[in-house]
């Protein structure tokens, strides 16, 4: 029952539970990980409802989620509990979410959607996106040198991880039926909530992929198309490596590469070798919604935010470019309607 059987309204956790367990895992397939975060932001009103506005779990209703409780919960989080701006943003976001989703399924909760809607939480200040050098990656991918199996297939998992952009859950689940090494050669990920991508193979990565498969699946054509592509034995069966497990190769990676390259950072993780070949792809002019497609991001601003900072190079060469020198002074002024129009620029 959607509704309170004394007064007839909206009841919330009917709503908030159809939601959780129906709608988002059944209608949007999304994965348990999202659905957590969203459950959790859910806790967090709740949370400050009690704390804050000394309101119980029973007493709470959809008059509790109008404008001035909200606001008052985004200056709670930040105040009191001290969250971070990227952290209160994603509270408010998915709190928003679910409200669109209570007014499509009741018409009476559309107006509370569209004021909670037009809340919005202070800008947060952009960083540089952080990213590796060229002789910071070129250390890094040749730090496993290939004198004993695990060291060749862990300098092949890193390649693939760098020439994909994957994410390290997309190269762990990768398995045989994923690697077509026939002219084009591509690599099939799945990604957040199940969703496939194609991306394409270099020659080079082709070659070593070639190698790799003759020691590592032999006679593949043979062998069942779910075996994981990189993998270690367990109990006589190959078993897909663990996201933890190849964070830990990076970081071993990491500390030997540090001998020849001492700038690579001390905090190191996969997900800046993805970093780092959107940031090789946009210093080479790759346009966005290229790198966009790679990178499995279906928002082109989620990919236009996080790399709209060019390097100090890309910025100076782009300068050069624009400012011709000028060897013969100008022998015209210039008239009054072209300074018109050169002072009107903005």
């Amino acid at each position: 029952m959607r509704r309170d059987p004394a007064t007839g309204a909206p009841d919330f956790f009917s709503f908030a539970r159809d939601y959780l367990h129906v709608y988002m895992p059944r209608v949007r397939a999304l994965s348990p990980k999202t659905i957590e975060a969203y459950r959790i932001s859910l806790e967090c009103f709740l949370g400050y409802l009690a704390e804050a506005e000394h309101t119980g779990r029973e007493h709470v209703s959809f008059d509790h989620f109008d404008r001035q409780h909200l606001k008052a919960w985004l200056a709670w989080m930040t105040d009191e509990r001290r969250y971070a701006p990227k952290t209160v943003a994603l509270r408010l976001s998915a709190v928003k979410a679910f409200l669109a989703y209570a007014a499509q399924e009741d018409i009476t909760l559309v107006a509370l959607s569209q004021a909670a809607r037009a809340l919005k939480t202070p800008a947060q200040p952009r960083k540089p996106v952080d990213y590796l050098t060229a002789p910071e990656t070129r250390a890094i991918l040749a730090a496993h040198t290939g004198n004993t199996p695990k060291s060749r297939r862990n300098r092949m998992l890193l390649i693939l991880l760098y020439d994909t952009a994957a994410r390290v859950s997309e190269i762990t689940g990768l398995t045989l039926q994923d690697l077509s090494l026939t002219e084009p050669g591509h690599l099939t990920l799945t990604g957040k909530g199940n969703k496939t991508r194609v991306v394409p193979l270099t020659g080079k990565t082709i070659g070593h992929l070639r190698v790799y498969l003759a020691e590592f699946h032999d006679n593949a054509a043979q062998l069942p198309a779910t075996r994981p592509l990189f993998y270690s034995p367990h109990r006589g069966q190959p078993a897909a490596l663990s996201a933890d497990t190849v964070s830990a190769m990076l970081k071993e990676a990491a500390r030997a590469a540090r001998e020849t390259c001492p700038s690579i950072p001390a905090s190191i993780h996969c997900h800046l070798l993805r970093k780092t070949k959107a940031m090789d792809l946009y210093q080479q002019g790759i346009p966005l919604p290229v790198i966009m497609r790679l990178l499995g991001h279906e928002n082109a601003s989620t990919t236009s935010a996080f790399y709209a900072f060019a390097t100090l190079d890309m910025m100076r060469q782009a300068i050069s470019a624009a400012t011709p020198a000028i060897n013969v002074p100008a022998t015209e002024p210039l008239s009054a309607d072209k300074l018109k129009a050169l002072y009107s620029l903005r």
